[in-house]
């Protein structure tokens, strides 16, 4: 079989490709490389006139006449791939707005996948449409949209969310689910909002490199490491703000048995090696599930604060924890690291349980099967 994927932007697709590969298919991926997180792609998209004096000039030319240059440039660069983009058994998007382009020029890029490509697969795994709709709708579904609704978060932050609620976007949705063979989630935050949906194939956990993340158990011998990873953008939606309150009082509470590492906004290949001497890893917070960042981190045998809602632990009929569910409130997070630092066989049998979890239930290859399955049948 001969797969495009289609974006990248938590090393979902590139570990897909790897379980791909495994079984004999052909697999490229397109797109952007996620800005400083610099991801793999073998045909890359350059997000171009997106800063400094050239994005002040694009900003006065939307708002005269409506037309984005760098969603016209996004175009530009795909046409030089369009040969290399034909041709496939199976197109998969990794977003509605895979190439964070317009209306009218991403329409224009997927028409081109749907007529030179047999089947277009969708993937939900990120703001979508129907996403943030229920999101919305359901104000206490654990989210980042309360934020929103609570005023915490302004207009101009939130855009790449508030984008979906826009009229060009609901065009765009409408026509990618007339056209696509289905939706797939991969993970129950998109899961649950999707449960009904006629075009709804199912969820398929994220895809992990098993082989690339080496595990070692984690063994105390003198202070304990606590990792937290900030992506500068993401800062409130992550819950950054409670993490970083909670790691204030524990660093007065505990300041001769901890050390914590705090880095911002670098590349993957980069933060996947920085936090390699920890024993905790804070994710985020507005979750029911976990994320690429946590599932990674718990490969590699790491005590990860992340979603662990009871929806996670009953879909997965897990008895004992293989990571920390983290709440938007900081006396929990203190307490909860408070315990783990006091009981430090703890974070020994956690990051032992953590990486059993992945093993069985994240594997790339595994996971692979399953989409393949999805495609053949769909």
């Amino acid at each position: 079989m001969k797969v495009l994927l289609v974006g990248e932007y938590s090393h979902l697709h590139n570990s897909l490709k790897d379980g791909l590969k495994a079984l004999g298919h052909e697999v490229f991926i397109i797109g952007h490389k996620d800005g400083f997180k610099n991801f793999p792609v073998d045909f890359p998209i350059q997000k171009k006139w997106d800063s400094g004096l050239p994005k002040k000039v694009k900003v006065a030319v939307y708002k005269i006449s409506g037309f984005d240059i760098t969603s016209y440039l996004t175009f530009r660069q795909f046409l030089k791939f369009e040969k290399q983009c034909s041709g496939f058994d199976v197109v998969q998007l990794i977003n509605e707005n895979s190439f964070y382009c317009t209306y009218h020029f991403e329409k224009k890029i997927i028409s081109y996948l749907l007529k030179n490509n047999q089947k277009l697969f969708l993937l939900s795994t990120g703001y979508d449409y129907l996403n943030v709709k229920y999101c919305f709708e359901n104000p206490n579904f654990k989210s980042v949209i309360p934020l929103y609704l609570n005023h915490k978060i302004d207009k101009k932050s939130f855009g790449n969310v508030l984008k979906f609620r826009e009229k060009a976007f609901l065009k765009l949705h409408q026509f990618i689910y007339k056209n696509i063979n289905g939706i797939i989630a991969t993970d129950l935050d998109y899961h649950l909002p999707l449960q009904g949906n006629k075009k709804y194939l199912g969820m398929i956990p994220n895809p992990i490199n098993i082989g690339k993340l080496h595990f070692e158990p984690l063994n105390i011998h003198d202070k304990i490491v606590i990792f937290h990873g900030i992506n500068n953008e993401n800062y409130l939606k992550k819950g950054n703000d409670y993490f970083e309150k909670a790691l204030e009082i524990i660093e007065q509470k505990y300041a001769s048995k901890i050390e914590i590492i705090t880095v911002r906004s670098i590349p993957y290949a980069e933060y996947i090696n920085l936090y390699n001497s920890c024993h905790i890893l804070l994710d985020q917070i507005y979750a029911y599930d976990q994320g690429y960042n946590a599932l990674e981190a718990m490969a590699k045998g790491k005590v990860v604060f992340t979603g662990a809602e009871k929806e996670f632990t009953a879909r997965y009929n897990l008895s004992e924890k293989v990571c920390i569910n983290a709440i938007p409130d900081v006396d929990y997070l203190v307490s909860e690291l408070s315990f783990l630092i006091e009981n430090p066989e703890k974070i020994t049998a956690i990051g032992r349980r953590a990486r059993d979890f992945i093993e069985r239930e994240h594997d790339y290859v595994k996971i692979a099967h399953h989409y393949q399955d999805i495609w053949i049948n769909n």
